[in-house]
């Protein structure tokens, strides 16, 4: 089993160095301007090319730069000059698990667990491959180890509630996220799935979980999408166009915003508006199969049965399964 595995990460270094030789030189050089410090860690190597703290240091820039195969042959040699380092097994456990290889993940962190008991990333990345498999006893257990050493572990209570939230137990998912943001106030991810929960709920306190969610993290536009879709689902549509329009003065590029504002004025018969906002939303994403279908049932309302088949059969291009634009095109195309 283990050659496998050792097999399965030579092939996915072996792939993945040809395109990443394509766009950097000498180790990420080519992003020396993103990461500064990626030029001088390099410069060291050089002088240094045995020391294993270096390598591991470059292999940790270069997966912030997403080149995985280059930051696992990195951690590799680092390991080849010192094996008694958990973090440089972990780090390539970490990779393997982003990259959906979960047993060949669950292998090199268990190398570094048994290297070092009280490695806290290493015991919660594998309570992620046991939540991933569903194995929650087994999950609850990595947690609790990491808990026993360090109470105020927020990822630690994060993971302890998305187990309990797959096991249908809201009221202890609800504990388990709430310690995870007292523990640490900018927690996003927490307060999303608090968010999330009480929306599934149609209680408005998702509301400001929402909103804790977007201001501890403003990069992400879900949490103000979720905000939104709050009220659309409970059809105060001039509640939800307000969120749906502060996304909008945020970032013009987030095609779900117009997508909804495009389906609210179509559920209000404002069809020649709703056409503009579909419009806008294929043109930030040009394969938005449910942006086409929407502006086909606009057109078809209108009796424009030209725009209308041609967006349903456009949509289907990108969407073949979508039963109800099939069903829309057969309607349309039968004039019935």
């Amino acid at each position: 089993m283990q050659k496998r595995h050792t097999l399965i990460l030579f092939y996915f270094i072996f792939c993945s160095c040809g395109y990443f030789s394509s766009s950097t030189n000498s180790h990420g050089s080519s992003n020396v301007d993103k990461f500064p410090e990626l030029a001088s860690v390099n410069s060291q190597i050089e002088k240094s090319p045995k020391n294993a703290a270096l390598l591991y240091q470059r292999g940790m820039i270069l997966s912030k730069l997403k080149q995985d195969s280059l930051a696992i042959l990195d951690f590799q040699n680092a390991i080849k000059i010192d094996s008694n380092k958990a973090d440089y097994y972990s780090a390539i456990g970490n990779i393997l698990f982003e990259h959906k290889d979960i047993a060949g993940s669950a292998i090199w962190l268990a190398k570094a667990v048994a290297l070092n008991p009280s490695d806290e990333t290493a015991h919660l990345k594998m309570a992620k491959l046991f939540l991933y498999t569903g194995e929650y006893p087994k999950a609850f257990t990595e947690i609790n180890t990491v808990l026993r050493g360090n109470v105020y572990n927020p990822e630690a209570y994060f993971l302890k509630g998305m187990c309990y939230k797959n096991m249908k137990d809201s009221n202890k998912a609800i504990s388990s996220f709430q310690t995870a943001v007292q523990t640490d106030p900018k927690y996003a991810d927490a307060y999303m799935q608090l968010a999330l929960i009480y929306q599934a709920k149609k209680d408005p306190v998702s509301l400001r979980y929402f909103e804790n969610a977007y201001q501890a993290d403003t990069s992400n536009l879900e949490s103000l999408y979720g905000e939104a879709m709050y009220w659309q689902e409970q059809e105060k549509f001039a509640e939800a166009k307000k969120v749906f329009t502060r996304i909008v003065y945020i970032d013009r590029q987030y095609p779900k915003a117009f997508f909804n504002m495009g389906w609210m004025l179509l559920q209000e018969d404002s069809t020649e508006k709703a056409i503009r906002q579909f419009d806008i939303a294929i043109q930030v994403k040009p394969d938005y199969a449910e942006a086409y279908y929407n502006r086909g049932l606009c057109y078809e309302i209108r009796n424009d049965r030209t725009q209308a088949i041609a967006d349903y059969k456009q949509a289907l291009i990108f969407l073949p399964d979508f039963a109800l634009c099939k069903t829309a095109l057969g309607r349309v195309e039968s004039g019935k």
